[in-house]
């Protein structure tokens, strides 16, 4: 793969925007060692337990943030029109106990542009993140002095890789590479187009397997998850909701 040898202002928003795990975070968010339920929030509740939200530096505008009831259950909604943020959730989880992630989330369409090979159209319907806790002395010399300079500029302790799974237009499913901006941050299409949007999806993915065909080695532990969509590169705007998340054993 390509190495991207420079930290420009865009790669330092998407890590510190996708990690999330800086330290005013740290400081009101313990982590846990499973990902916190939706499905128990109240309905119009502005954040639910165990999750916080987390704007974007540089980003004017973030997303709208809800859980609502959808088919007697509660789930969160995000709105997003030319804008982008997170939900994000601290945890302490260890993917070899529990490889699997699974979630169902729901889409109102996908976004025409959406690519993860293009910074002008770095975009997606739904997006999750999943952060991991890896040493940076597995790290090459160069990946390190990145990342130490990217922590410096953002101000926050960044997570030094993370896997996206994004619901998006242009790569069909199944195809994944690195984000636009940065090769510490793998883009996996687990969903894509408009063929299934309007109907809940079942995804399930074997973080470990995941984890081994981008960056290779033992897969670290799990240190945080994010959740949302985001539209401020095109322009574009739509609705995703998310049901429960779950680390488990087997699928």
């Amino acid at each position: 793969m390509g190495r991207r040898a420079m930290i420009d202002r865009r790669t330092v928003l998407v890590l510190s925007a996708c990690g999330a795990m800086g330290h005013a975070v740290g400081q009101t968010m313990a982590a846990a060692s499973q990902v916190p339920l939706l499905s128990t929030a109240a309905p119009g509740t502005a954040v639910a337990p165990g999750w916080q939200h987390q704007e974007i530096p540089g980003v004017a505008h973030p997303n709208s943030f809800a859980v609502v009831e959808v088919e007697q259950a509660s789930v969160l909604q995000v709105r997003s029109t030319g804008s982008a943020s997170t939900w994000i959730a601290r945890l302490n989880v260890d993917p070899v106990a529990t490889p699997y992630l699974t979630w169902r989330w729901r889409v109102a369409h996908a976004l025409r542009k959406s690519d993860i090979r293009s910074r002008e159209n770095d975009d997606y319907a739904a997006r999750v993140y999943v952060f991991f806790d890896l040493p940076v002395e597995r790290l090459s010399f160069g990946d390190r002095l990145r990342i130490q300079t990217a922590r410096l500029m953002s101000k926050t302790d960044m997570p030094t890789a993370a896997l996206c799974y994004v619901w998006g237009n242009v790569q069909e499913v199944g195809e994944s590479g690195w984000n636009a901006y940065t090769d510490r941050l793998r883009m996996i299409v687990v969903d894509s187009g408009n063929a299934h949007a309007g109907q809940w999806r079942q995804v399930q993915r074997h973080i470990g397997q995941d984890w081994a065909e981008a960056f290779g080695g033992p897969v670290p532990r799990v240190s945080g998850i994010a959740l949302g969509c985001d539209t401020d590169n095109t322009g574009d705007n739509t609705v995703a909701w998310f049901g429960d998340l779950a680390f488990v054993a087997a699928p």
